[in-house]
C-alpha cells in the first residue's frame, strides 16, 4: 500500500510523513507566519500546516470552550476564534508561495465550505478536524476535490470513522488517511492511548494510518516515536517559535529543535526496526555456519560400520549434515573411516 502525499510517497516502508501544523500560532503576523514556515523547513518538516476558519462560520456566540482555560484562558469558543481569523485567501497565496520557495507543503485545513475552494488549488491533500469527521456537508465538499483526505478521529467511535469513510468513498475521493488522535487540549500522557493505533491498523488494513499528536513535547519526542513504531506513516503536530508563548496552542506545540529530535531519533528508530520480512542477514551468515550444529562422530568408526544412535553426537560447527536429518543417516553405512570428533557429512554416507 502505497500513497503520494504532498512530496512524499509514504508506505508501510517509509519513515513518516511530518506535518508541523503552525495552525493559528502565526497570530495572524504573515512575517511570523513566514518565520514559522521558514523553521519547520529548517527542521525537515514535509509540510507545514495552517487552519483556515472564520468565527462566525465556525462556532455559536454561544459555544464554550473545551480546552484547558488554565493554558488558554479565553472561555467561548467564538472569542477565541474571532481573534485568529483574520486570515484570508490573499495572506494563504503569500504563504504558499513562500513554501513553494523554500520547497516544503503547504496546508491548510479548512473548516467551512467556501475555505474549500478557495484553498484548493494551493493543497496536494485535505486535512479533516476531528471536530468536522461527522460534517457530511464539509466532508462531500473536501471528496469532491479528488485528493488524499487526512481525516482525523479524534473523540470518534468506530462506526462513526467507518461511516465517515464510507461516505468519502462514495463521494469521490478514495486515498484517505486515518489519523488517531485525542481530541483534549492538552492530551495527558495517560489519555494518549498509542496503541489505538494498532486497532485502527487493524479494522482498516487497506488505509495508511497516521497521528495527530495534542500531549506535551518530551524530551525525547518519545509519543511520537512510540506512533511511528506503531505503524502511524503520518505525524502531525503543532508547531511554534517559542513553547513558552501564553494562549492557545503554543503550550503544546514543538519548535525547531524538537523536530531535529524527531528526525533523529526516526531514522535510529528505522535502523534499529530494519527488515519487515524475517530473513537471514549479511551478519549472521558465519555465525549461522558455525554457531549451528552438526551430527559428529561420538568414537572412531571404521568404514563399512552401520551407524547407530549411540555413535552419533550434535555438536557444533553447523558444516556437516543437520541433527534434523539424524533419522536420514541411522542404519547407513559410511564409506570410510571416522575420527572421534570428526564432523559428519553426506559424503561419508553410502547411498543405497
Amino acid at each position: 500500500m502505497k500513497l503520494k502525499l504532498g512530496s512524499k510517497t509514504i508506505s508501510e516502508n517509509t519513515l513518516p510523513y511530518i506535518i508541523a501544523e503552525v495552525g493559528v500560532n502565526h497570530d495572524c503576523s504573515i512575517s511570523k507566519a513566514k518565520k514559522l514556515i521558514l523553521m519547520a523547513k529548517k527542521g525537515g518538516a514535509h509540510s507545514v500546516k495552517f487552519q483556515t476558519y472564520k468565527a462566525n462560520l465556525l462556532a455559536s456566540k454561544y459555544s464554550p470552550a473545551y480546552w484547558d482555560t488554565k493554558k488558554e484562558k479565553t472561555k467561548n469558543q467564538y472569542e477565541l476564534f474571532k481573534k485568529y481569523d483574520s486570515f484570508g485567501l490573499n495572506e494563504y497565496k503569500i504563504l504558499y508561495r513562500y513554501c513553494k520557495k523554500l520547497n516544503i507543503d503547504f496546508s491548510s485545513t479548512p473548516f467551512d465550505l467556501s475555505s474549500v475552494d478557495e484553498l484548493n488549488p494551493y493543497l496536494k491533500f485535505f486535512k479533516v478536524s476531528s471536530s468536522d469527521i461527522t460534517n457530511f456537508p464539509l466532508l462531500s465538499k473536501i471528496a469532491s476535490k479528488k485528493k488524499p483526505i487526512l481525516l482525523s478521529t479524534g473523540a470518534s467511535d468506530i462506526n462513526e470513522i467507518k461511516e465517515a469513510v464510507e461516505y468519502i468513498k462514495k463521494k469521490g475521493s478514495k486515498d484517505i488517511i486515518l489519523m488517531h488522535c485525542i481530541l483534549s487540549y492538552p492530551t495527558n500522557d495517560n489519555d494518549a492511548n498509542l496503541s489505538m493505533i494498532t486497532d485502527l491498523k487493524e479494522k482498516f488494513p487497506e488505509h495508511i494510518i497516521g497521528y495527530s499528536d495534542h500531549t506535551l513535547p518530551d524530551n525525547q519526542m518519545d509519543k511520537l516515536i512510540t506512533s511511528y513504531i506503531l505503524g502511524s506513516r503520518v505525524i502531525e503536530k503543532h508547531f511554534t517559535l517559542n513553547k513558552k508563548e501564553k494562549g492557545n496552542d503554543h503550550y503544546h506545540s514543538m519548535d525547531k529543535a524538537d523536530l531535529k529530535l524527531l528526525f533523529k531519533n526516526l531514522n535510529k528508530i528505522k535502523i534499529i526496526l530494519g527488515s519487515s520480512r524475517k530473513k537471514v542477514i549479511v551478519s549472521e551468515k558465519k555465525s549461522r555456519k558455525f554457531a549451528r550444529r552438526s551430527l559428529v562422530a561420538k568414537k572412531f568408526l571404521l568404514k563399512g560400520q552401520i551407524l547407530k544412535s549411540q555413535d552419533i553426537i550434535c555438536k557444533r560447527p553447523g558444516t556437516g549434515i543437520a541433527p534434523k536429518f539424524l533419522t536420514k543417516i541411522k542404519n547407513k553405512r559410511i564409506i570410510k573411516n571416522l575420527k572421534e570428533d570428526e564432523i559428519i557429512t553426506w559424503k561419508h554416507i553410502r547411498k543405497f
